[in-house]
């Protein structure tokens, strides 16, 4: 059942039921749609885009800042049969040219923090983007757009096009975090999101009565993935602008949120501001929030014990999934799985995996290896490049880059990216490893390990260490406490920093390797 078809059931059946919230705590915002008007202002986006020359195999740039908008925008292109290109709110004006061009986009769709980027590369992209459409107060709109507000009160409701969709046909290309170098762009078919749909609800067992809280980007395939296990049974979602650990709280307790889905920097903020006292849960509704859902990134032990002791009652899980896998939930850590928290989990619900050798041929039980997967939500390949596709996908396989190992019980436990070993002296080290041992220290808020180069061992493992606020730590108390490791793995520099995020949470290490491989004396060693 294409999605686009799931939206239209929940609005005949659920339709004067709220379908979204916005909360945006900083201006004392909050705003609301129903499934009705959700659907109805998705066919007006199609309407419009249709006038405009969109047809089905175009592309159209989806570039907006989360808020109660981006998902009818994202499903009004869907409906024309067009591909939608939601693009990383972070990119540079050069890059949104590049993802643009590389699209071959016909109309691009923006909200008004993008202007002065968009104006910056618009004569750039002309050769392809006939029509800018902005989402926004229609008097901030720049002159070259058209503003949508107007042009959405100008459609009939209830209008859906007449647009002959199959499930197979292609649905979205997403660009990956492009760290390094050129963003590749991930095809993905509505038979890929299809399936996430009802993945996300099998693992995570949502009924109508549930209200999902996404704080993460909507343009990520894990925060849209992970809502679509409410949007398939018509349950609420609260889309929340910022993190503040006070403003989660008050969303859980105010719209009564059921299921959390974190990155791990806010759950350590979170943790804080409880301990610290800054946060006084007694003071919150909290006994309807059943799950907690920690992920996107590989997940301390330390932190989810650390969690449970404050909330016992709360089932945890994680996922595990890339954009080429459509999201999350290719391996999965389940609510029956408790016992084996680190873990990054089992297959999920139709997907097979193998642990292999630099040959594709597998390893022994116990022995890292890379993780490669196949299922239903593998991408169809990368959008103009043959050849990253060629050693990316393998007889229908998707080699994942990451490390794994596969414990007696046939858990599969994260060990790192490849590409991120660090190789000194002829051992490999884990640094995700490193990084799980130093976040159980009471006093480390974050750490990040990363290789440096060496001109003896090749290599060594620096860690990035972020101090807790109020705590105080020295070079020689982390040594020290590194003593319980191997003395291969004990880091060799210690580096007193805040670890930077993207706003997914993950590390962003190619910014570390670069900051620090040559800077020695930023060293506190």
């Amino acid at each position: 059942m294409l999605i686009t078809d799931i939206l239209a059931r929940n609005a005949r059946m659920y339709g004067s039921e709220i379908a979204l919230v916005e909360r945006e705590p900083a201006r004392s915002l909050r705003q609301e749609i129903t499934w009705k008007t959700f659907d109805d202002r998705a066919n007006a986006i199609a309407q419009i885009l249709m006038t405009r020359g969109v047809r089905k195999g175009d592309r159209v740039i989806h570039l907006m800042m989360n808020g109660i908008d981006w998902l009818p925008v994202y499903f009004g292109i869907l409906r024309t049969g067009a591909w939608a290109v939601p693009l990383n709110f972070r990119f540079v004006a050069q890059t949104i040219a590049n993802c643009t061009l590389t699209a071959e986009a016909r109309v691009f769709i923006f909200g008004p923090e993008f202007v002065e980027r968009i104006e910056a590369i618009r004569d750039q992209v002309r050769q392809c983007v006939e029509t800018f459409l902005f989402m926004g107060p229609a008097s901030d709109c720049p002159e070259w757009a058209e503003p949508l507000e107007p042009l959405i009160a100008a459609c009939p409701a209830d209008s859906p096009p007449s647009v002959a969709i199959d499930i197979c046909d292609d649905a979205a290309l997403y660009f990956t975090s492009g760290t390094t170098g050129m963003p590749k762009a991930v095809r993905l078919t509505h038979r890929n999101l299809e399936h996430a749909c009802y993945l996300e609800n099998r693992h995570h067992n949502q009924t109508h009565g549930d209200n999902f809280l996404c704080i993460p980007p909507l343009y990520h395939t894990g925060a849209k993935m992970h809502w679509f296990g409410n949007f398939i049974v018509g349950a609420k979602a609260v889309l929340l602008k910022g993190v503040e650990p006070r403003w989660i709280i008050e969303a859980v307790s105010e719209e009564n949120v059921t299921i959390v889905w974190l990155l791990v920097p806010w759950v350590m903020d979170l943790l804080l501001a409880i301990k610290s006292g800054e946060l006084k849960l007694e003071n919150y509704h909290l006994d309807q929030w059943r799950l907690m859902h920690i992920g996107a990134q590989p997940v301390p032990l330390s932190l989810i014990l650390e969690w449970k002791k404050i909330f016992p009652h709360h089932q945890y899980d994680t996922n595990y999934g890339l954009s080429e896998t459509t999201g999350p939930g290719c391996i999965h850590l389940g609510l029956e799985n408790m016992h084996k928290v680190g873990a990054i989990g089992v297959p999920g619900f139709d997907w097979e995996y193998q642990i292999v050798d630099d040959h594709r041929q597998k390893v022994s039980q116990g022995t890292p290896g890379e993780l490669i997967v196949k299922g239903p939500g593998v991408m169809t390949e990368y959008y103009k490049n043959p050849d990253a596709t060629a050693a990316t996908l393998i007889d229908g396989w998707l080699l994942t880059g990451d490390v794994a190992r596969e414990d007696e019980d046939g858990f599969i436990w994260l060990v790192d990216r490849k590409k991120d070993v660090v190789i000194t002296g002829g051992e490999n080290i884990y640094p995700v490893e490193i990084e799980d041992f130093l976040m159980a220290h009471p006093d480390i808020h974050d750490v990040a390990v990363i290789g440096l180069p060496s001109p003896r061992l090749g290599e060594i493992a620096a860690a990035i260490i972020q101090v807790k606020p109020g705590a105080t730590l020295t070079k020689e108390a982390v040594d020290e406490y590194c003593q319980a490791l191997a003395r291969y793995k004990r880091p060799r520099k210690i580096i007193f920093a805040d670890v930077p995020r993207n706003p997914t949470g993950k590390i962003e290490k190619p910014v570390l390797r670069e900051r620090y491989s040559g800077h020695r004396e930023s060293f506190k060693a």
